[in-house]
């Protein structure tokens, strides 16, 4: 018996999956620019600029909040959290970044794994918001591989910068 708690399926469709893919095309776009960095500059510099860009949506979201009125701690609370998802995204590309850095890999070919697996959570995070805004068929097709083509897109911006 489920008694009201989602199934797994469910859970990985929740709201926070668009901000995981703006999460996840920023995370790619940063380790696509990233060079030959060390693995862990590189992480620190994908968080910042993730923590930036978190912070300036919801900064904006706040403002918008407060020109419709007067907000409270639960709307302040409620807005902070609900792009928190957007880092989050970040923290299995940069485990495949220091788990190929740990197996051997060299710092090229490590950020090169990483930013295959970016493609990949993306493909996977555009067929789950395309399952949870209820797209079937060619749409739903359509929709997941426009996630992908996203993360293609960076890594043809990667191939050009370096």
């Amino acid at each position: 018996m489920n008694r009201g708690r989602p199934t797994p399926l469910e859970w990985a469709a929740a709201p926070w999956v668009p901000a995981g893919i703006y999460g996840t095309v920023i995370c790619a776009s940063t380790l696509a620019a990233a060079g030959n960095y060390p693995a862990g500059r590189v992480a620190l510099i994908v968080l910042v600029t993730l923590l930036v860009y978190w912070l300036a949506e919801r900064y904006s979201e706040l403002l918008g909040l407060a020109g419709q009125g007067p907000i409270g701690r639960r709307e302040v609370l409620a807005a902070l959290t609900s792009g928190w998802a957007m880092i989050q995204a970040s923290v299995t590309p940069l485990l495949v970044l220091f788990f190929a850095r740990l197996a051997g890999a060299s710092h090229a070919a490590a950020l090169d794994a990483a930013l295959a697996y970016t493609v990949f959570l993306l493909v996977v995070l555009g067929w789950l918001a395309a399952r949870r805004a209820g797209l079937t068929g060619w749409t739903r097709w359509a929709a997941t591989s426009f996630s992908g083509i996203l993360g293609l897109v960076v890594v043809a911006l990667k191939a050009a910068l370096h």
